[in-house]
């Protein structure tokens, strides 16, 4: 489905129908807002308090490996320390049991595309989640005087977030703004001000003027969010939560509820670190000395899920995922052996697989110029924004990737329906 031009080289399948959820996962996705954002919080102090205490360090040495040491000392500054990325977008795969997170995104695209569609969905008269200005109004509230700077290799996302410009401006519920490159900016023009930066961390060397514009950021002359913290953008997070030396922090940094909120829908995960372990230690959960263990697994064994951890052009997407059991065992072998290998530089994670529940979902079939009922299995990517000034998380709509049943890795396809939820 090509879109007039303003989402970019991107197609999907129609449907009439926007995606229903029903109330118990509407619930559920409802009280994840402020889970995860306490569970962001408490990433973020783990981060700094372990800079100071020794028995802890190896967790901001783990997150730091492979990245420059400018980006390590943006992480770390002062001015921004406590600031957290106000919006928030994980990535649930609907399962029979509920939800399985697979990704927590704090610099997410699809913005401006799921707020299209809450648009054209509600003037069908379809009750989508959020409203039809949802995602705008979330935008505002969080980015109430923001300008959107989004660099070369985010460009595919200009169109939509020109689309959301314009709707901000024309709500007169924000300061006027705009979207910027960094190419046809000088960095006069940029003082006093405060930027929505759409461009990754480790793309900073291709970002024309990121010199100059992060010089002023640590002057306190300009202001970005999110914060430039290249550790907060990590999936190692998602298995750090596992850990048996931190159960104690997460204990004490998060609420009863919010940890058994989480532990409910972070799927169980490990880090692919080759360090010998000593005669008598196990990994946990998995039960084996030994990585070799591990690609010796039988089919069965092999429902596992590795991919990078983030700091990386191939850490988004689906790029660097391999699904253990939808490999054969040499494969599998292959893939595991070139996770140990990267992590100097750039850890892997490995992570329980959770199969997406199948249903059905009706679609449009531009062939025979009729709908039929697909078999599918969905991706749902919430957003949640936190207004300016406050901690609360405001769910503003939520995004379904109804893909078809014969996929493992759910994203956005061709193949796929992109809805709106409702």
């Amino acid at each position: 489905m090509p879109t007039e031009g303003m989402f970019r080289d991107k197609e999907w399948v129609l449907s009439p129908e926007a995606f229903p959820l029903d109330a118990p996962t509407l619930s559920l996705i409802q009280s994840l807002g402020p889970a995860l954002r306490a569970f962001q919080r408490a990433c973020n102090d783990l981060y700094f308090t372990s800079l100071e205490q020794p028995d802890l360090t190896w967790v901001s040495t783990l997150l730091d490996r492979g990245k420059p040491a400018r980006v390590v000392e943006l992480g770390r500054h002062e001015r921004w320390r406590a600031d957290l990325p106000s919006v928030l977008r994980p990535d649930l795969v609907l399962t029979e049991d509920g939800l399985a997170i697979s990704e927590l995104d704090s610099l997410p695209g699809g913005i401006g595309l799921t707020g299209w569609l809450g648009e054209t969905y509600s003037a069908m008269g379809q009750n989508v989640i959020g409203g039809s200005d949802g995602m705008v109004a979330g935008f505002a509230a969080a980015f109430p005087q923001e300008d959107i700077l989004i660099s070369r290799e985010s460009g595919d996302y200009q169109p939509e977030m020109e689309w959301l410009v314009g709707k901000l401006n024309d709500s007169g519920n924000s300061l006027p703004s705009r979207v910027m490159n960094p190419w046809n900016l000088t960095p006069n023009e940029l003082h006093g001000s405060s930027i929505y930066r759409f461009f990754e961390l480790f793309d900073l060397d291709q970002v024309d003027i990121s010199f100059e514009m992060l010089r002023m950021a640590e002057q306190g002359e300009l202001h970005f969010t999110p914060p430039l913290k290249a550790f907060l953008e990590e999936k190692l997070w998602l298995v750090l939560f596992w850990s048996p030396q931190l159960q104690d922090y997460w204990h004490s940094a998060l609420s009863p509820e919010h940890l058994a909120l989480l532990r409910r829908c972070i799927p169980e995960g490990w880090v692919v670190d080759p360090t010998p372990l000593p005669p008598h230690a196990i990994l946990p959960g998995l039960d084996i000395h030994s990585w070799d263990e591990v690609k010796r697994f039988g089919s069965k064994q092999r429902e596992l899920v590795l991919k990078i951890s983030g700091f990386s052009e191939i850490g988004w997407g689906s790029r660097s995922v391999s699904i253990g059991h939808d490999l054969s065992q040499e494969e599998w072998a292959k893939a595991l052996d070139e996770a140990l290998a990267s992590f100097p530089t750039n850890p892997f994670v490995l992570q329980r697989f959770h199969k997406a529940k199948v249903l059905q979902h009706p679609a449009w079939n531009e062939d025979r110029q009729d709908t039929a009922m697909m078999k599918a299995r969905v991706r749902l990517c919430p957003y949640y924004f936190v207004p300016q000034g406050t901690e609360e998380t405001q769910l503003a709509g939520v995004l379904a990737t109804v893909c078809p049943a014969d996929k493992k890795i759910l994203h956005g396809m061709r193949d796929a329906m992109m809805l709106p939820c409702v």
